[in-house]
């Protein structure tokens, strides 16, 4: 009856690409398997005269230290399998943290690694992976026992031994959060968000474009654009109306600035107010949204409409909602 560990592999095909489900002491592995050409980015562990560990009744070989992500770290080599966790039959090949006497009482390294070994022939590394691991103070080494079957690898038509020689690797990165974030909120009716703005002697304007003065909403400031003829080169038969954005040009060139509101002309005899409503994204090239043709001047001048009074035009904005990003302290 076969062990419940056994894993039989179909073809050399096979235990170079794919993935493995693998139990040993440490319960299911799902190890991943794929060929490269690039060479491992943190270490090279070359071993000349490998038979000769087998004479030397070798049981695992650890390497110098090597530094990744902050930490010290090594590699156990089992040449004949670790028996412990079922490697029999195959190469085991481990990655262990080091000097660890320096860590915190409690600590934990969050680590995905590669482990390499140089296929000779195809040029190309057997790149070994798994799932991502905790290394602590009662588990400081993970691995694969089953890294590579002996018979594969002692096969020379397979490529791993040349000349007696073999090449291992590892790629070690610590997967570690620095304190930096965001956190980005819609925020609804936002304190102070309305601003109104009296235009006096409506009727003598003779400027393009005027400018409000600036008023702040959340931690951005804001300001209304109001052309009393509309567009230029129009027929100035209507107001334009428009949000600007003041400090738009310091957003992020990939980011925008969202606000939902309403842009009024405010009635100022009881009846309803002439209002238009935009959801818009203000960004560092686009720092205003508005309308071109809000009314017509007709309508506006209308006395009996009650928009303009005492030659005074009352204008409003309020913002409904805006998107607020904030960075994580």
């Amino acid at each position: 009856m076969a062990s419940p560990f056994q894993v039989s592999y179909c073809s050399k095909q096979m235990s170079e690409k794919g993935t493995q489900k693998i139990s040993d002491l440490d319960g299911v592995l799902e190890v991943s398997r794929s060929m490269r050409h690039v060479r491992p980015a943190h270490y090279l562990f070359k071993i000349e005269a490998f038979s000769l560990l087998s004479e030397f009744d070798v049981e695992k070989w650890e390497s110098d230290d090597f530094e990744s992500g902050g930490y010290k770290w090594g590699l156990c080599l089992y040449p004949n399998g670790d028996e412990k966790r079922n490697g029999n039959g195959h190469i085991s090949l481990y990655l262990v943290i080091r000097d660890t006497n320096s860590l915190p009482p409690g600590w934990e390294v969050y680590v995905q690694f590669k482990l390499f070994a140089l296929n000779h022939i195809q040029d190309k590394y057997l790149t070994v992976q798994g799932k991502t691991r905790c290394f602590r103070a009662m588990k400081t080494e993970w691995g694969f026992p089953q890294f590579l079957s002996l018979d594969s690898f002692e096969n020379t038509q397979s490529g791993y031994l040349l000349d007696n020689s073999c090449e291992f690797g590892a790629e070690v990165f610590v997967i570690k959060y620095d304190g930096k974030g965001e956190c980005l909120s819609i925020v609804k009716e936002p304190s102070d968000n309305t601003f109104t703005w009296k235009i006096n002697k409506f009727s003598t304007i003779t400027d393009t474009n005027l400018h409000s003065e600036e008023f702040k909403v959340g931690d951005h400031k804001w300001k209304l654009s109001l052309y009393p003829r509309g567009q230029q080169n129009s027929s100035g038969d209507n107001i334009s109306l428009f949000l600007v954005a003041v400090d738009h040009t310091k957003l992020h060139p990939h980011r925008k600035l969202y606000a939902k509101y309403k842009l009024r002309v405010r009635n100022q005899v009881g009846h309803a107010h002439l209002e238009k409503e935009a959801c818009c994204g203000f960004s560092a090239s686009v720092g205003d949204w508005g309308f071109w043709d809000f009314k017509k001047l007709s309508h506006l001048n209308d006395p009996s409409e009650g928009y303009v009074v005492k030659d005074t035009l009352v204008v409003e904005v309020e913002i409904m909602a805006m998107s607020v990003l904030k960075k994580f302290p």
